[in-house]
């Protein structure tokens, strides 16, 4: 057990921050402008379960990326938390189309939507390519997991996740989770597609939608890809991007409650990967917490 050392030890994580080959931009980067929520982070992932009690499979570890640009006056972060297979496909995607590519701000929003989506549809299909053949291969597809946040300029962000990986955001003590309105809404009319006589397998699962949704119960399985948009406000607190292990021990609301007292977006990601440890997770135990911290004027 143990926090992965930045360098040594995280097998694929980024942390970038500005353009090192560009000396003016650095600068820029440190003057914000005093309107723009602050965003701090915090990431812990148990690594070794050999001490645990009644045998784990030995599993590579995820994937754990903080990123940060800067495209013209837009201050650009990238979190996310994705399983060994995935690794750096989403980010290695994004990079070469949406952060190289520079948008301009009037269309960054609906293009880093797209982008988000492409990244996480093309990273499923190249574990499935790869994974192609092998038994229980639809079995263990939903199981490729992932959960991304992206926020520009601490006012906008856009949040994805699929698999049992989550991304679910506490605004005003309350969890939400993105897309789970529209997941129910999306089941009910492949019923009606059913009972009327008609059935229609989709080839590839996705769901995008403009908002998050409550916590009112756990999700089923699913292998769709998950894409939201959403206004931080004042009522936005924290993210939580959490893989398997975290989720399969506790409810969205039981993670926030848990750590919504602490300040601290480290300390609050250690808590919450060491409770999924105390309760005896037999998952991959990652989290990434982001904390906005609403500036107070008075």
């Amino acid at each position: 057990m143990g926090l992965k050392n930045l360098q040594l030890k995280f097998k694929a994580i980024r942390l970038v921050v500005g353009d090192s080959k560009s000396k003016k931009r650095q600068s820029r980067t440190t003057q914000k402008p005093p309107w723009m929520v602050p965003v701090s982070h915090g990431y812990h992932v148990i690594e070794d379960r050999s001490f645990c009690n009644g045998g784990f499979e030995e599993e590579d570890s995820d994937t754990v990326v903080v990123q940060r640009e800067q495209i013209e006056d837009t201050e650009v972060w990238f979190f996310g938390v994705s399983d060994s297979r995935i690794g750096d496909g989403i980010t290695k995607y994004l990079q070469s189309n949406f952060f190289d590519k520079k948008p301009k701000q009037s269309q960054m929003m609906r293009k880093s939507k797209e982008a988000m989506k492409k990244a996480y549809i093309g990273a499923k299909a190249k574990v499935r390519e790869t994974e192609k053949g092998e038994e229980k291969e639809e079995e263990e597809a939903w199981k490729v997991g992932s959960a991304s946040a992206m926020v520009m300029n601490g006012e906008k962000l856009v949040l994805a996740n699929m698999g049992e990986y989550r991304a679910v955001v506490c605004k005003d003590g309350v969890a939400h989770q993105i897309g789970k309105k529209h997941s129910r809404n999306a089941q009910l009319s492949w019923t009606r597609k059913l009972i009327s006589g008609g059935f229609l397998m989709p080839k590839v699962g996705m769901l995008a939608c403009n908002g998050i949704g409550g916590d009112d119960s756990q999700p089923p399985k699913s292998s769709a890809v998950l894409v939201a948009t959403e206004r931080i406000d004042s009522d936005t607190e924290f993210i939580i991007l959490a893989s398997t292990g975290i989720w399969e021990v506790m409810k969205n609301q039981e993670a926030v409650n848990l750590i919504r007292h602490i300040e601290d977006a480290q300390e609050a990601a250690e808590c919450l990967a060491k409770e999924a440890l105390t309760r005896v997770s037999r998952g991959n135990i990652s989290c990434l917490v982001i904390h906005f911290d609403q500036i107070t004027v008075s």
